[in-house]
């Protein structure tokens, strides 16, 4: 890209007019139409904020328990109450604050990081938001009406699908939490399509930000680890509602299944938590050492290797449970090689300090008492890693004093330097150094104050989970202790919380660039939502160091989309190695929509909580009624010309198709994570073959002829997909309407002859788990199916409307790409629940 330095200088009249242009394109509506912007600037601190209140909360729970256990005999808190609290504590940690806050600091940073003017589904993270802060106050408002979950954060069964004892409460957690993972895998769509091709011209995979490395790898982590939650809530909450079997062992269930979906997701998630905190710290060490990064390719490797590592490390949460000597053998050895590429990352932001110059700031005190606080869990963890250990202090105070040294070291303390590094860029004014130091201080004593001794008192043999004990056992002094360090600790956040809240109208703005970072964040405007005056041509790792002149050239329009000829909001498509443009993209603005689908999706969610039936349909067909109406007006337009200059000389098409659309890739990636989900639940079907001499116990299966027809229909459905694509490409529309209504009724012939299987046969899914996981893969892809039916009808809508054709036929790729996904799903489902049985 370094051959295009053609600039062509504007007057100041004509800047000033495209700036006034590009100002009321990317304005921020007023009133209450400001709650339906779509900016990212607005969605991103939206989410911050929403995600600290939420720590807060959470934070308070913990005080409340370290009350209870303060002292011995303690009748503070009910047995009851205290399972509640210390359940949303734990809950709203993990679900509500630290995968969320990354979410928000990806959306707020990324666009301008990138050298781009937007994410390409604004829209998408805006409801993402919205699902995000509805199902939080949904769980966290639980507690109010005695109502929270209280099995644990974990939700262990058979005490969680025990009805008697844990009441609605579990059902709070399981259909909030699944909401809430929805707006987790929606932000992870947004992330990594907008890393992967809405990148700044030239800023090629080599040299991009290693905070859009990491969020790259973390957002891939959250498509393939959250999945298997939603598949063991959908397993759980049928259990719940309709006496499915899955965990119960009389009727042929196993509670060991709901640990292995929950962990396959719950160790991943203490990476997809630790990276993005390195992320931070891979942008704030270069920063205050005044030189690159040293050993780049390292430590994208070492992030890699993480995140790899990190799905084969779930059992060692299961080293108590019975496993065979050579699965603890195995998920102990992979416990234990992750720590070579977390170590890698550490020693690389020491090799980078010592190689340059250190300025010492409240960032970097934030960034490196986190380092030191998560390297002492790291030891702990390196130990109850291994099984002999872990049989010892398994499910004692010690695995809580290690997992918050990790959390907290690992991801609060970088969090809270991120906040001081970042802050110039919300109000162009910085945080008080003197409150950050006093802050810092506190939190770090509070926080070795408060856990440490966890350590001791475990080793001493306390329980997690108890909430209270008797007063001769030598654990009564390491409590008390504890209790005033977490009180000393919630102090210092209480300093950040007044630093960030306090009035700063009367101190004086900053320069744009207060800390002179060298990476493209730092030339975004905090007045302004166009991410970028212009987007850049980038050669460097640190652009702002080593390309003179380039915060002037930006600003003065010199580069790429400098206007806003039609009056629409715009961002540039790049490839996914070279960042070379190919389109011109134009994003979704502001509206209601997102509002009222992630609304009414959070009524279903609600609605099921309970079971108020009437109210679950009808928010159903609003929620679809609204992302229909959504995409229809906001995917896929037929510009009135094929082609944008965008300056430079260089015009782009502002209209493309297959694999060189956003929409192409955004479909891929969603149903890469839904194929997580599907998988884990044909997981679940081998495990009960595994477990049992006779899987089936007995019980009639669906037979063979109704699975295979409807395997087969299922494929020629396929096959007229495919048919009506190229038909469509040979400019036939009454053909391609044909194809698409040939489609639909055999997608409609094939979900009947899915359902007929084990309804013909009788199979009761009360009656054993053979005939409920049977019935539960065959819904699965019915349902799969309905929503196939609902996209063929879409793409015939649009031909009808003339909004899609031989050239414009976005939709009908990404329909097609869909069904590429659910032929595979079907042809698996049905061959195995119509064949497989017939192998023992």
């Amino acid at each position: 890209m370094t051959e295009v330095v053609a600039f062509q200088d504007l007057s100041a009249d004509e800047r000033e007019a495209q700036e006034r242009k590009l100002r009321e394109i990317w304005r921020t509506p007023c009133g209450w139409r400001y709650w339906t912007s779509v900016n990212n600037t607005q969605i991103g601190l939206w989410y911050g904020a929403a995600a600290f209140i939420f720590m807060l909360f959470a934070g308070v729970l913990a005080l409340l328990v370290r009350v209870q256990l303060a002292v011995p005999e303690n009748g503070f808190l009910s047995a009851d109450l205290f399972n509640q609290a210390f359940t949303l504590h734990g809950t709203v940690m993990m679900f509500l604050f630290a995968v969320p806050i990354f979410e928000a600091v990806a959306i707020f940073l990324l666009p301008s990081m990138l050298g781009a003017r937007e994410l390409p589904f604004p829209r998408l993270s805006a409801f993402g938001f919205w699902s995000f802060a509805l199902g939080g106050v949904f769980v966290c408002g639980s507690i109010f009406f005695n109502a929270a979950p209280n099995s644990g954060w974990f939700m262990y069964p058979p005490l969680a699908t025990d009805k008697e004892y844990s009441g609605i409460g579990a059902d709070i957690w399981l259909l909030g939490l699944s909401f809430i993972e929805v707006a987790s895998i929606a932000a992870a769509v947004e992330l990594i399509v907008g890393i992967m091709k809405c990148r700044a011209p030239g800023m090629r995979v080599n040299i991009m930000p290693l905070f859009a490395w990491y969020l790259l790898i973390v957002a891939g982590m959250i498509l393939f680890a959250f999945p298997p939650l939603i598949a063991g809530d959908i397993l759980f909450e049928m259990q719940r509602m309709f006496n499915w079997p899955f965990f119960d062992a009389e009727r042929g269930g196993d509670p060991l299944l709901w640990q292995h979906l929950f962990w396959i997701f719950g160790h991943p998630e203490v990476y997809i938590i630790f990276l993005p905190a390195i992320a931070i710290m891979a942008m704030i060490v270069p920063t205050f050492a005044q030189r690159p990064i040293v050993g780049y390719s390292w430590i994208v490797l070492a992030a890699v290797g993480t995140g790899f590592l990190s799905f084969g490390l779930w059992v060692h949460h299961m080293f108590a449970t019975g496993l065979p000597q050579i699965s603890l053998a195995f998920f102990s050895a992979a416990s234990e090689a992750v720590a070579i590429p977390t170590g890698v990352q550490i020693f690389v932001f020491i090799a980078t300090l010592l190689a340059g110059r250190v300025i010492f700031s409240v960032p970097m005190l934030f960034g490196t008492g986190g380092l030191a606080v998560f390297v002492i869990g790291g030891l702990t963890g390196v130990m109850v890693a291994l099984v002999p250990f872990d049989w010892q202090a398994h499910d004692t105070y010690f695995v809580v004093a290690h997992l918050h040294y990790v959390l907290i070291g690992g991801m609060l303390f970088p969090v809270v330097a991120g906040i001081y590094y970042y802050y110039p860029l919300i109000n162009a004014r910085k945080l008080s150094d003197r409150l950050g130091k006093i802050a810092f201080w506190i939190m770090f004593a509070g926080f070795n104050v408060a856990f440490f001794p966890m350590h001791l008192v475990g080793l001493r043999g306390m329980p997690r989970r108890v909430f209270t004990y008797p007063a001769d056992i030598g654990w009564d002094w390491f409590n008390l202790v504890s209790t005033v360090g977490a009180f000393v600790f919630a102090a210092g956040v209480v300093v950040v919380v007044i630093d960030v809240l306090r009035p700063k109208h009367r101190q004086p703005k900053e320069q744009i660039n207060p800390w002179n970072a060298g990476t493209l964040e730092w030339i975004s405007e905090p007045e302004e939502n166009w991410g970028v005056r212009s987007i850049p041509i980038i050669t460097s790792r640190y652009p702002i160091w080593d390309q003179p002149d380039l915060l002037e050239d930006i600003n003065a329009g010199r580069y790429y989309l400098p206007d806003a000829q039609d009056g629409a909001r715009e961002t540039l498509v790049t490839s996914v190695l070279d960042a070379r443009p190919i389109q011109c993209l134009r994003v979704g603005g502001t509206s209601i929509l997102t509002m009222v689908a992630a609304f009414s999706l959070g009524g279903v969610f609600i609605a099921l909580t309970f079971h108020w039936w009437i109210v679950t349909i009808f928010c159903a067909v609003l929620t679809l009624a609204a992302i229909v109406a959504w995409l229809w007006t906001a995917t896929a337009e037929i510009p009135r010309a094929e082609f944008r200059d965008i300056g430079l000389g260089k015009k782009l098409p502002l209209y493309n198709s297959g694999p060189r659309s956003v929409g192409w890739w955004g479909m891929f990636i969603t149903m890469a994570g839904d194929g997580t989900a599907y998988a884990s639940l044909m997981f679940g079907y081998f495990f009960y073959w595994t477990i049992h001499e006779d899987f089936t116990a007995g019980h009639a299966g669906p037979g063979v002829a109704w699975p295979l027809l409807a395997a087969g229909l299922f494929t020629l459905a396929w096959l007229a997909m495919l048919l009506a694509r190229r038909v469509n490409a040979s400019d036939r529309p009454g053909m391609t309407r044909a194809a698409l209504l040939l489609s639909a009724a055999l997608t409609l012939a094939g979900c009947l002859a899915g359902i007929a299987g084990p309804h013909r046969s009788g199979m009761d899914p009360t009656a054993h788990v053979y005939p409920a996981i049977v019935w539960v893969v065959a819904i699965w892809t019915v349902a799969h199916g309905a929503i196939g039916i609902v996209m063929q009808a879409y793409c015939l809508a649009r031909s009808l409307a003339g909004r899609m054709s031989a050239r414009h036929d976005m939709d009908m790729h990404n329909v097609v790409l869909y069904w590429h996904f659910l032929v595979i799903t079907a042809v698996t489902s049905f061959g195995v629940v119509g064949l497989f049985p017939a192998v023992r």
